[in-house]
């Protein structure tokens, strides 16, 4: 962006009114301000604001729409297809808003619109109360619930959506408004799984609930044993309570864990997580039968939910593609095709090929949102993480490859923030087609000339 005449006098005055620092081209620090976990995305923003406030989030937009700027939203910047970022934006870096507070007796959080699943998780870890976050700390909590959100608790829970209390949110025109079920109830709706199409969100308020004790098995079994590993996973989650949850996981064997054999490290192998809200006592009996299929090595501890969720943090600086199929079963012929599919992953790599299970709250939830992927019984994510651009083209292949293999299982829905950029057809499969005319008035209504457009996209109607 020239910094003469026009422009140049409002960067001046957005350095001036901003109570957060403001990076440039050229600026010291500013290639570390436009850093995302994702080292695939290499993406050179006009301008980077980073906001301390609410008021700050204001006077940025109205910088950006001034000078008719595209703007770019980054809270945890964890989004695969880099929608933090944006050649020539303005980037709305929300990251110093991280504040979280607690309210125990209304059991519920009010959370800064940059805050991550780790702020979130351990400022209610003290009063023994949760809600459903995201499998990694460092996702941040406003893409995550806006974008529908499903977690480790989310059969107990609900999706992170369902949980959804509130939404102080600055709109195009850099207008403050709060969304609830009685103010701005169209928009309320529409941030149900409608992410940041509308507005940023500087603040969420989310329902929280008891969890004082949960527990986890995580067993590690040789691949030749997870077609019955995935089986017998199957019937205990399906014929189980709504506490256990968790996935199948085909992983390279990590050098850096005491879990590991030192003769499977950078080996393939297939892990089970079974998760439960509750004590250790009972989940052991849960996960018994997973148990007693021959394995290589298992915890089965009480863990405190928090560093649960920094369990397997995918690391920075790595090449991500990720994508998924929600299916509407799991009969034994996806189940052979999806172990089949292991066979093929990257090895070694940070790649892993998961099975999550849905149902409980999760189907029981309100139906009125645009999440449409609540009624799949099983969700296949294949997650690509790699370390050398060289082996790009092979990831994306083998993420491609596991979704045609799982597509014949498919209901069509899909979550969203599990996909990058897959065009508009995945948009709607993702909102639901018999809700894309009423998203796009929403959208019409508080964002009509597509501002916000960096995201999966809802084009205003």
């Amino acid at each position: 962006m020239a910094a003469s005449g026009k422009a140049g006098t409002a960067l001046t005055a957005l350095r001036e009114d901003l109570s957060g620092d403001v990076f440039t081209p050229g600026d010291p620090g500013y290639d570390e301000a436009r850093k995302v976990f994702n080292a695939m995305i290499d993406r050179r923003p006009a301008v980077i604001a980073q906001c301390a406030s609410e008021a700050d989030v204001v006077t940025a937009v109205r910088f950006g729409r001034e000078l008719d700027l595209p703007i770019a939203v980054r809270g945890g910047g964890h989004s695969v297809a880099g929608s933090a970022l944006a050649d020539g934006a303005l980037v709305v870096d929300l990251r110093r808003m991280h504040e979280v507070t607690v309210h125990p007796a209304a059991k519920a959080a009010r959370i800064g619109g940059g805050a991550t699943m780790s702020h979130l998780d351990r400022a209610c870890q003290p009063y023994a109360l949760a809600t459903t976050g995201g499998r990694a700390s460092t996702t941040g909590v406003g893409g995550f619930v806006l974008g529908g959100g499903t977690g480790w608790l989310d059969r107990k829970f609900g999706l992170a959506v369902d949980n959804l209390l509130g939404v102080d949110l600055v709109t195009a025109d850099g207008e403050c408004v709060t969304a609830t079920a009685e103010d701005h109830p169209e928009l309320f709706w529409a941030l149900h799984g409608g992410g940041g199409n509308f507005g940023i969100a500087t603040s969420i308020t989310l329902r929280l609930h008891d969890l004082p004790d949960m527990s986890i098995a995580f067993v590690l079994y040789l691949p030749e044993h997870s077609p019955e590993v995935v089986r017998t996973y199957r019937e205990v989650i399906e014929g189980g309570p709504a506490e256990a949850g968790g996935g199948v996981i085909f992983l390279t064997g990590p050098p850096d864990d005491e879990l590991v054999p030192p003769h499977l490290v950078g080996k393939l192998l297939c892990g089970m997580l079974l998760t439960y809200a509750g004590p250790e006592e009972r989940m052991r009996e849960v996960a018994e039968p997973l148990l007693g299929i021959p394995h290589e090595a298992e915890l089965v501890t009480a863990i405190a939910y928090a560093d649960l969720q920094c369990m397997i943090d995918d690391p920075p600086g790595m090449r991500n593609y990720w994508s998924a199929e929600y299916v509407s079963g799991l009969p034994e012929a996806l189940v052979d095709v999806f172990c089949a599919r292991a066979g093929s992953m990257p090895v070694p790599s940070g790649t892993q090929h998961i099975l999550f299970p849905q149902g409980a709250a999760i189907a029981s939830g309100p139906a009125e949102y645009p999440v449409p992927y609540r009624d799949a019984a099983w969700a296949v994510h294949p997650f690509g993480i790699w370390e050398d651009p060289a082996d790009d083209e092979r990831c994306r292949q083998w993420v491609r490859d596991v979704r045609a293999d799982v597509r014949p299982w498919s209901t069509g829905a899909v979550y969203l923030n599990f996909t990058g950029d897959e065009g508009s057809e995945r948009v709607v499969a993702g909102l639901g087609a018999e809700n894309m005319r009423r998203l796009g008035e929403v959208k019409r209504r508080y964002d009509p000339d597509n501002v916000f457009r960096f995201n999966h996209n809802i084009k205003p109607r």
